[in-house]
């Protein structure tokens, strides 16, 4: 026995005869001689509703039977008649969700290449679709995407649905096949059901539909993302759900405008003028910044040893690859054959830089040694870093 929700999807209320009872603790699972509650099934989840009265948690196909469970035992028996209600709203929720699925899909035929169904799901505040396709769904694909769905939308385009043989749809090229989500639709089977939107895309599918794309209402686009490897995975939002959405956006974007002093459709080259602005405020600080250190550099305190002129002191505020880059730039021009600068912190880094005549490695070396932490390089460059030694300590051991 199979549901008879894909079919018929507008029954909301029908009469059964049990057929079968299973009783826990404090549940029960019952099997009817036919139902219309939908069981989860390629993606779409399980109707909502009561039977007997009672909640029915979750319902699922299995052996040829529909298993209705309930979250208490409503006390009916094998040959009771016994009344379902279907949750109008998760099934109209639902039966809209899983049309603009089939919508945005016909819309990515449409705009995409090479394209496979990778798989669908519906929850409650949203949908997904994942598209199998050697096309790059950016920005610009992205709004096409939504745009052209929600066209089909407005279009009031028919939808219906029925069975043909299989080998007579596999024959189709129009027919777009999703075996591995559409669970059961072509088990084993004679026939498969198709799903046909007037003129836009046609399916195998199992699932519950509207009648008309209109009743569809507004689809709005959540997210992209990237589920595995040439899958992009799109999600949307779909009928009040996508008007709270719609909203939100909406609301979002007058107060970005307010913000830069613009209007909404002006908003992207001011957030383009924002970005350039600070795209040079920020080659100004990094110059700024190039200079301070340059400066801090070129003031450390100078001694000599071995006959070499040596820059040894701390420095604050930058980091030490900062330090590093700037005294390799530095070292050997003017009176400096070694530029050793210590950072100052809680935990004290050291950078030498040198012409050569003295190993910046074997100094920082003997510095870790010392004071621990570790760090490495060559002849000219080296680095340490977590000294358990005060900067001023470094500094006198580096002047000895």
């Amino acid at each position: 026995m199979q549901t008879r929700a894909p079919a018929e999807p507008e029954v909301r209320e029908f009469e059964a005869t049990v057929e079968d009872v299973e009783r826990g603790s404090t549940n029960a699972a019952i099997v009817l001689d036919e139902t219309y509650f939908y069981a989860e099934s390629g993606g779409q989840p399980a109707d909502r509703g009561t039977l007997a009265g009672v909640p029915v948690t979750d319902v699922q196909a299995a052996d040829d039977a529909v298993v209705h469970h309930l979250d208490d035992d409503p006390g009916v028996a094998a040959g009771d008649t016994v009344v379902g209600v279907i949750d109008d709203d998760f099934r109209t929720y639902c039966m809209r969700a899983h049309t603009a699925s089939h919508l945005l899909y016909g819309a990515g035929r449409r705009l995409l290449d090479d394209l496979g169904y990778g798989g669908f799901d519906i929850d409650a505040e949203k949908v997904r679709v994942d598209f199998a396709t050697s096309t790059d769904i950016d920005d610009d694909v992205l709004v096409e995407l939504e745009r052209l769905t929600n066209r089909a939308v407005w279009d009031s385009r028919s939808v219906s649905w029925g069975e043909v043989p299989v080998d007579e749809a596999r024959a189709r090229d129009d027919v777009a096949f999703n075996t591995k989500t559409e669970e059961g639709v072509m088990d084993d089977a004679d026939t498969v059901r198709l799903v046909d939107i007037e003129g836009w895309d046609v399916a195998a599918c199992g699932g519950t539909h509207v009648s008309n794309t209109r009743e569809v209402g507004p689809v709005e686009v959540v997210d992209r993302s990237n589920p595995g490897e040439g899958l992009t995975r799109v999600e949307f939002a779909v009928g009040p759900p996508a008007i709270d959405r719609r909203a939100s956006v909406r609301r979002a974007a007058l107060g970005a405008a307010r913000a830069l002093g613009t209007s909404v459709d002006s908003l992207d080259d001011a957030v383009a003028d924002l970005r350039a602005e600070r795209d040079e405020l920020e080659r100004e600080v990094r110059e700024y910044k190039a200079d301070v250190l340059g400066a801090r550099l070129a003031a450390l305190p100078t001694t000599e040893r071995d006959g070499a002129v040596w820059r040894v002191g701390t420095v604050a505020d930058f980091g030490p690859n900062e330090v590093g880059e700037a005294a390799q730039e530095r070292v050997g021009d003017g009176d400096a054959d070694v530029i050793a600068a210590v950072g100052e912190g809680s935990a004290p880094y050291v950078v030498v830089a040198t012409t050569g005549d003295v190993d910046a490695g074997d100094l920082v070396a003997d510095l870790t040694d010392e004071f621990g932490g570790g760090g490495g390089g060559g002849p000219t460059f080296a680095q340490g870093g977590g000294l358990d030694a005060a900067p001023e300590t470094v500094v006198a051991a580096l002047r000895d």
